[in-house]
């Protein structure tokens, strides 16, 4: 990997954009398992624009992964704003993370978790399985406590 690359990821993952759960989210959607440790949650918030309908307005995330999962998510939620849903759904993990410049091979799945988590919070809206704000409220806690929430292997996972 280049160093330039490896810069790249390092700056967006020590100060990643939209890092956070958003309350006010429309969907919500969640990639990986506590089991391998690979989480990522994504949440959206969507707007109605005359010309184009239903864009994303905002885009946020929580992830438990390596850096490069965490600067993945991190430009893939800048580069949403304003796409329609169907923009959105085109997008492959390739497109999300091609502001950070092509991934080593061992690392693409982290551009697939993105891809994943995106895709299933907007099944979620497509679907009308949460259509605003308060009923997405009780999918949307935080990722940190879905992971307290999971057994895995008889065993709880605590965060200090």
């Amino acid at each position: 990997m280049s160093e330039d690359l490896e810069q790249k990821y390092r700056d967006a993952a020590a100060k990643p954009s939209n890092l956070g759960e958003m309350k006010d989210a429309d969907v919500v959607g969640t990639a990986g398992s506590p089991g391998c440790g690979d989480m990522l949650r994504i949440w959206l918030k969507f707007r109605e624009e005359k010309k184009k309908g239903k864009v994303i307005d905002k885009a946020s995330f929580q992830s438990f992964g390596c850096e490069t999962a965490i600067a993945v998510a991190s430009v893939a939620t800048e580069m949403l704003a304003g796409k329609t849903m169907e923009e959105a759904q085109a997008l492959q993990g390739e497109d999300l993370s091609a502001p950070l410049g092509p991934l080593p091979p061992m690392k693409v799945h982290c551009a697939s978790l993105v891809e994943e988590a995106l895709k299933q919070a907007l099944t979620e809206e497509k679907s009308g399985m949460i259509s605003d704000s308060e009923a997405a409220a009780p999918q949307a806690q935080g990722l940190q406590q879905s992971m307290q929430d999971s057994q895995t292997g008889g065993r709880k996972i605590v965060f200090d």
